[in-house]
């Protein structure tokens, strides 16, 4: 009986469709051992360099993000990419807008991102290629993933629209811990940052926790400069008096070596910002860096407090509203 006949046919053979299976063949004669060659040998090479192919782009990758992130947390970015309040003037972020420490947490968030995204994009095409090593049609997963990320994208909506809405803050560098930040309905001091959610402890002690995606606008407190607004009482004294004696008061204030660094311009007394029935308002304005604006505010208060009580204003306004209390309102004449 022929051998050809007791061994049974080789599976399909590789030899119409792989070049080297084909010299495996031509090298042996013989297609059983061509077949187990490249079934055995060549196709766990093949896989075992795809996984190290991918393995090594993911290293370049992340060694990139990581180069980029160095140089991010040092200030050496390029200029396309700082965010917007980093191209202002040196002396207005010499104010205080910029902490080192702040840069660097916001670029290692970045880069987690990045780096996390680089995994998932290059993992995911080495296990496509290697589905297709096993002669595995592709092309149905894909789509079948496709239809998925779909229906995915339109269930989940407002977690994919936090997430960007996230990305984009750190981005930018809308806010950060630390920051006291306004975003409607919620104002207080940031505690945590996250890609879906922030975390803010208002004045109360009560923390909120808002989505990145629902905030519309939001103003951030802590940024660059602030401009202290004081608005001071005088009543119906001499109003050049009274400008005079704060003058002096902010002036003093300015020179102050406890508190002069604070100021990034010299306050001024603006004059009369308003009149009513209680008398003249006069307005005192002053620049200083964001995060020390409540502590120059309280200040710039008591001294000009002071200096009115110094200058005896203050009690002629006091006397000024006792006389008007103690005249007694005309009575309607009678038909």
């Amino acid at each position: 009986m022929p051998l050809s006949l007791l061994a049974p046919d080789p599976a399909t053979p590789c030899t119409d469709t792989d070049q080297i299976c084909q010299w495996l063949y031509n090298v042996t004669d013989s297609e059983w051992l061509a077949d187990g060659g490249y079934y055995l040998l060549i196709k766990p090479i093949r896989i075992i360099v795809i996984i190290v192919v991918a393995l090594i782009a993911r290293a370049l990758l992340n060694h990139t993000i990581n180069k980029i992130v160095a140089r991010t947390a040092q200030g050496k970015v390029p200029t396309m990419l700082r965010p917007i309040r980093e191209k202002v003037p040196v002396s207005v972020l010499n104010a205080g807008s910029m902490f080192p420490e702040r840069r660097r947490q916001r670029a290692e968030a970045i880069g987690s991102v990045l780096k996390s995204m680089v995994t998932v994009g290059v993992f995911s095409v080495a296990f496509l290629i290697v589905l297709s090593e096993f002669d595995i049609n592709v092309g149905p997963l894909i789509a079948s993933l496709g239809i998925v990320g779909v229906a995915l994208g339109f269930g989940a909506q407002s977690l994919v629209k936090d997430l960007i809405a996230g990305l984009f803050m750190l981005l930018e560098d809308q806010y950060g811990v630390g920051d006291v930040i306004d975003t409607g309905e919620a104002v207080g001091v940031v505690e945590s940052v996250g890609l879906r959610t922030v975390t803010i402890r208002d004045g109360r002690g009560v923390i909120w926790y808002v989505r990145n995606g629902e905030i519309i606008r939001i103003g951030n407190k802590s940024q660059g400069w602030a401009t202290v607004m004081i608005d001071v009482p005088i009543g119906f004294v001499g109003v050049e008096e009274a400008t005079s004696v704060l003058r002096e008061a902010v002036d003093a204030f300015a020179h102050d070596p406890e508190w002069s660094a604070d100021f990034v311009e010299p306050p001024q007394v603006l004059g009369v910002e308003n009149i009513s029935v209680d008398g003249a308002v006069i307005r005192t304005v002053c620049k200083t860096s964001a995060d020390r604006q409540w502590d120059l505010q309280r200040e710039m208060r008591r001294r000009l407090t002071e200096a009115l009580e110094a200058s005896g204003i203050a009690a002629q306004m006091q006397a000024s509203r006792a006389l008007r209390a103690s005249v007694p309102a005309e009575e309607p004449p009678t038909a």
